[in-house]
């Protein structure tokens, strides 16, 4: 198991882009309990950036320092160019932040929610109901703006949260496990919504518990586990890390079945299936030795396919947990606890009416 910060691939030319956050030797504790021991981040402007790991990993106490809401016990960081402990106030001037709790206030209307965070920015009030009136229609809530935040579903309320996160037109965000207690539906709706953040050149820091949605949605993913990264990459780059990928060959023909397996030598052979399985990172320049080998015995496979570690392996092997359920399993970091508020909803259930979720 890797114990230390994985080497990752620069780009061509040895530039790296311009980075929105930077951090380096992270420290934070909480009496003896130490929460993040010294982690170092890069985060280039205009990307998705995933903080993957399990409750505890100190994934929500790095957002908060980062967003100023707590200090460091160590280490710095700057954002939007800006010190952290020098320039807090110019790092909240760049930044939104939407944590795992709601943000919205469910005895006021959700247009009385956009204009109290416009008031909150200082906008004029003409700019302020036209801003809230453009990030309504945006996020699709224009129909329920008029109505108690209360009646709003799960999904609605996260989409209501990031519109006035929006407000203030922040170049950075922080998405501290958007999707929390959210149904499939509502989440890939709130991936569609990332996406276009970053296609207008936001840079979001996401935190999450789901591999799919960092696999999903992430240009590079860092693995923090008990305080550290432990890995750092793209989610291609982190699954070459794990051993355990093969390309697998069927046969119907006994004959091109033996055969095969005298051409390629070292395979795993399953001679009741008929099937061949060699290791391999699934490259294209291991395939096409495979496929040289096997035409130059006159051979052809009746099926092939490619298997290579995913981020659920990525995750075992790097954390000692469990993707989802053991995952959830360590001891809870007091600001990693999800949020009972936060359980799906009915009105977000696939297959069931629900008013303006798409």
């Amino acid at each position: 198991m890797p114990t230390s910060v994985m080497p990752t691939s620069k780009p061509e030319g040895g530039q790296q882009p311009l980075a929105a956050v930077t951090a380096l030797g992270l420290r934070k504790a909480y009496g003896d309990k130490t929460v993040l021991d010294g982690i170092d981040l890069r985060i280039p402007a205009g990307s998705v950036f995933a903080l993957l790991g399990p409750n505890g990993a100190g994934k929500t106490t790095t957002v908060q320092i980062l967003s100023t809401l707590i200090s460091a016990d160590g280490g710095q960081a700057q954002v939007a160019g800006h010190d952290i402990a020098a320039s807090p106030d110019g790092v909240r001037a760049a930044i939104g932040v939407t944590g795992q709790f709601s943000a919205v206030d469910g005895l006021i209307t959700g247009e009385e929610n956009m204009l109290l965070m416009a008031d909150l920015h200082h906008l004029p009030r003409r700019d302020g109901r036209r801003v809230a009136a453009e990030l309504l229609a945006r996020f699709d809530l224009t129909e329920a703006a008029k109505k108690p935040a209360s009646t709003y579903s799960g999904g609605m309320k996260r989409r209501l949260d990031i519109a006035m996160t929006l407000v203030g037109s922040p170049r950075i965000i922080f998405l501290d496990e958007p999707t929390t207690g959210l149904d499939p539906r509502a989440r890939h709706t709130m991936w569609a919504i990332i996406r276009a953040l970053v296609s207008d050149g936001v840079t979001v820091l996401l935190t999450t518990q789901y591999l799919d949605e960092a696999d999903e949605l992430a240009d590079r993913i860092a693995v923090l586990d008990g305080g550290r990264i432990v890995a750092e990459g793209t989610a291609e780059e982190l699954k070459r890390l794990i051993p355990g990928g093969h390309v697998r060959l069927r046969f119907t023909d006994p004959a091109a079945y033996r055969g095969a397996a005298t051409a390629l030598r070292d395979v795993a052979r399953h001679d009741e299936t008929l099937v061949l399985q060699i290791s391999s990172d699934g490259s294209q320049r291991e395939l096409r030795a495979i496929l040289d080998r096997l035409d130059a015995a006159g051979i052809e496979a009746d099926e092939l396919t490619v298997h290579t570690p995913d981020l659920d392996d990525v995750f075992f092997a790097l954390t000692g947990g469990s993707a989802g359920g053991t995952a959830r399993r360590h001891a809870p970091d007091p600001q990693d606890t999800p949020d009972p508020r936060n359980a799906p909803d009915p009105r977000d259930t696939p297959g069931q009416p629900k008013e303006n979720v798409r």
